[in-house]
């Protein structure tokens, strides 16, 4: 049965062209192409958890720099795919009667890092983790008084 309707022919051709646009437009490892050394590839890697780092968040408040317990501490990333949708994490955890808390497994890069505390203003800041084991302080302010 041969087809030769224009609507057939313009279909076949459309997808003719497009089989053909995929072979020659994607992007394929050519023998004479660079490749990254492995610093570059190191830093172009995305980032994830690695297994043996530890983030340690102390928070304190007031003028007296007192540790502020049972306090809720967010911490958001997000891993980079390159073929799929980015995936975005969060964690939290609350701290001690000291005022501390871990984030095991943390990840290295760039973190959101959100405070909230009862009877304290609530802080939220980016911050850039690149040490393994890395510790940083949150101080909290008073909240302002509404008349």
């Amino acid at each position: 049965m041969k087809h030769t309707s224009p609507m057939y022919r313009a279909a076949l051709t459309a997808a003719l062209l497009a089989g053909l646009s995929c072979l020659f437009f994607l992007p394929s490892g050519a023998p004479g192409a660079p490749r990254p050394n492995g610093a570059e590839a190191q830093k172009n890697k995305p980032q994830t958890p690695v297994v043996g780092n530890r983030l340690t968040i102390e928070v304190t408040g007031g003028d007296n720099n007192v540790p502020v317990e049972n306090a809720s501490v967010y911490v958001k990333f997000v891993v980079e795919r390159k073929l799929a949708k980015d995936k975005k994490y969060e964690l939290n955890v609350k701290t001690n009667r000291e005022g501390v808390t871990h984030v095991p497994d943390a990840p290295t890069g760039k973190v959101l890092i959100q405070v909230i505390a009862e009877g304290w203003k609530t802080f939220g800041r980016w911050y850039e983790i690149t040490e393994v084991k890395q510790t940083i302080q949150i101080h909290l302010e008073k909240p302002p008084h509404w008349y």
